[in-house]
């Protein structure tokens, strides 16, 4: 683990700005900078860095951070990779857990068979893209379809020829087991080896980091499966990934949102008319992780299924897997084609706009939900009310508390004929579902320093962006390919669990205080501790508290990164800190803290000397403490008058 309080000296080192404004163009506005959000679309600069308080926020999409948080989000770096980078530049030196020589040396290893195989994919990419130049038939296809050359450079199509053994002529050693351990080849049971990939059109699937980690391909002719993948290896999982989402970055920001497809066709077919804002799930059903990963490119989220049946029942799934991860300021809606159209058909019959206007009319979540909960029921008659009630129960329950649940709960008891409160009672009873596992990479920053695959570089992959083909790959096939733009991504808010603790007025004074003034944590007395310690509605302040001790943040960016991802405080932290940015530096922030102190010990006072009136009054005890209330009360007037 990379120490804490390292990570606090580094944040206490390096400017926000500094970093920030390596990737986007600030202008002064105030006591802080405004540029345009590179994690959304936009026209006005929504987006606000502070530098006396050294985090960024935007005001249009909620993206808000750290140095290292921004470095991660925009970049795709891992938490270690921006914190390397970070300290580089700023001349420092990460420590770093010792290790024995065996753990050294399997890290070795294992970074050498990773970048090996990564060396194997690539190698196995440049020979199906000259294929492709030299099959006229697949060329064929690829016209027919509709496609460029243009389009073919910049998804990174490819060719796999009849040879069962095609790839022995680039690996020469074809009994090397890196090749089935990266699912080029296949070893039969006798010992045989053959290529994974035959007759087929190559789809280069890369993270989001444009690291090529493995393959899908298309048949052209008669046989099954229509898609193969590559199979799960150490540097893919179809579950984690999304065809598309890396060619697609700068269609996604320039477009506003994302539109979801099934099939690797769809994405390089919108992509031919002018629509580079699809993905793919990689023939899997939609998973958490998938959610997480479009979130982080905007949101707004579009998911186009067939018209059909099976369609439908697809789409039901996604739905069940987008309800933990919505919010309020997300958009998720379903679109349904007719029946005998994909999105590539339908864009190449009707053509881009029309494609367009049937998205813009796209379903959303809530009346999806609704409608296809109700069309299970004879909603005419009480049994099948209650039967529909009982459905939803566990989909309603699984949403975040927020606007859009009590917006979907006030909907869904209308249709069945309840009032709110008898529906908020039913839910009230069922156990709050488990939070979604979503198989990979939790949301939030993870903290874990384990090195990325390839070992950590002095700058995390992304700072570089540059086109990963040309499109003098493809000879005479036609176009060029341009440089595509960084990815932008919008980071999930966090700390919306099912149930948020409560935030007075007043805890929330002292929490805007601390987050602003870290400093004053370092003065406070036993007797303000003590207050704090019985206040029933102070525990996200002394949690905050307990945090600022714990790490040494110095700043309010520094205490952001701190807050443990997903939590109450930092749900809380991330709320209020857009407000440090219009407020301007308190004059004495000390004096501020001291008069909150006072009025916390004189409702605590005043509530006490009503319980002791309560009871009667009827011992000396009772009397005797009352009466140093009361002086108490005085001598805390006195000083706030003063």
């Amino acid at each position: 683990m990379i120490p804490e309080s390292f990570v606090q000296d580094l944040l206490a080192r390096v400017d926000v700005v500094d970093v920030v404004g390596r990737y986007v163009q600030l202008r002064k506005g105030g006591a802080n900078l405004l540029g345009l959000c590179p994690f959304h679309n936009e026209k006005s600069p929504s987006f606000t860095v502070s530098p006396s308080k050294q985090f960024y926020h935007c005001f249009g999409c909620g993206a808000h951070g750290s140095a290292i948080t921004f470095l991660i989000e925009h970049t795709g770096a891992s938490f270690p990779e921006a914190v390397r980078s970070l300290a580089a530049n700023a001349g420092m030196t990460v420590p770093e857990e010792p290790r024995s020589p065996r753990q050294r040396a399997a890290d070795k290893t294992r970074k050498e068979e990773v970048s090996r195989q990564q060396q194997i994919l690539d190698m196995a990419q440049a020979h199906y893209v000259r294929e492709l130049k030299g099959s006229r038939g697949a060329i064929h296809y690829l016209k027919q379809r509709g496609l460029s050359g243009e389009t073919a450079a910049r998804f990174g199509l490819g060719w796999a020829g009849t040879d069962r053994r095609g790839l022995s002529a680039v690996f020469p050693l074809y009994e090397d087991p890196l090749l089935v351990e990266s699912g080029l080849v296949i070893e039969a049971e006798d010992g045989r080896r053959y290529d994974r990939f035959r007759e087929r059109i190559m789809f280069p699937i890369r993270n989001q980091r444009g690291n090529l980690i493995g393959f899908g391909g298309r048949i052209i002719g008669k046989g099954e499966p229509k898609y193969l993948n590559s199979p799960e290896t150490p540097l893919f999982s179809k579950g984690h990934e999304l065809y598309g989402l890396w060619e697609g970055r700068a269609g996604i920001r320039s477009e506003g949102y994302v539109l979801v497809v099934e099939g690797y066709m769809d994405v390089v077919g919108l992509a031919q008319h002018g629509l580079a804002n699809a993905v793919a799930t990689l023939g899997t059903a939609t998973t958490p992780s998938h959610i997480q990963k479009l979130l982080r490119a905007s949101h707004k989220i579009v998911f186009s299924f067939d018209g059909d049946k099976a369609g439908r029942r697809a789409a039901w799934r996604a739905l069940n897997t987008c309800l933990p991860l919505v919010r309020d300021d997300v958009s998720m809606r379903f679109l349904f084609l007719p029946p005998e159209h994909d999105p590539d058909s339908y864009i190449r019959e009707y053509g881009a706009e029309a494609f367009k206007a049937t998205v813009a009319e796209a379903m959303p979540l809530s009346r999806f939900m609704l409608d296809e909960l109700a069309s299970h029921h004879a909603m005419h008659e009480a049994e099948g009310r209650a039967a529909c009630v009982h459905e939803a129960k566990p989909l309603l329950v699984a949403l975040p508390e927020g606007t859009l649940r009590v917006q979907i709960e006030r909907e869904f008891a209308k249709l069945v004929l309840l009032t709110p409160e008898e529906l908020s009672q039913m839910l009230a009873e069922v156990p709050a579902p488990a939070p979604p596992d979503p198989g990979g990479r939790k949301t939030g920053v993870s903290r874990a320093d384990a090195p990325a695959a390839g070992g950590g570089d002095a700058e995390p992959p992304g700072f570089m962006d540059a086109p990963m083909f040309e499109p003098d790959d493809y000879g005479s096939y036609d176009g060029a390919d341009e440089a595509p733009e960084p990815y932008a991504r919008h980071k999930p808010a966090a700390g919306r669990g099912s149930k948020a603790r409560t935030v007075t007025p007043m805890a929330k004074r002292l929490l805007r205080l601390l987050l602003a003034h870290p400093e004053l944590v370092s003065s406070l007395g036993d007797q303000q501790l003590e207050i704090l310690e019985h206040g029933p509605h102070l525990v996200l302040v002394r949690d905050l508290i307990a945090l600022a001790n714990a790490s040494g943040a110095r700043h309010a960016g520094a205490l952001l990164q701190a807050a443990e991802p997903g939590s109450d405080l930092e749900g809380v932290l991330a709320s209020i800190s857009p407000e440090l940015l219009a407020q301007e530096d308190l004059p004495d922030p000390q004096a501020e803290w001291h008069d909150a102190m006072r009025r916390i010990e004189l409702d605590a006072i005043k509530a006490e000397q009503l319980a002791l009136v309560g009871a009667g009054l009827k011992d000396d005890v009772s009397r005797k403490r009352y009466h140093e209330l009361t002086r108490r009360i005085a001598l805390l007037s006195s000083a706030s008058s003063r």
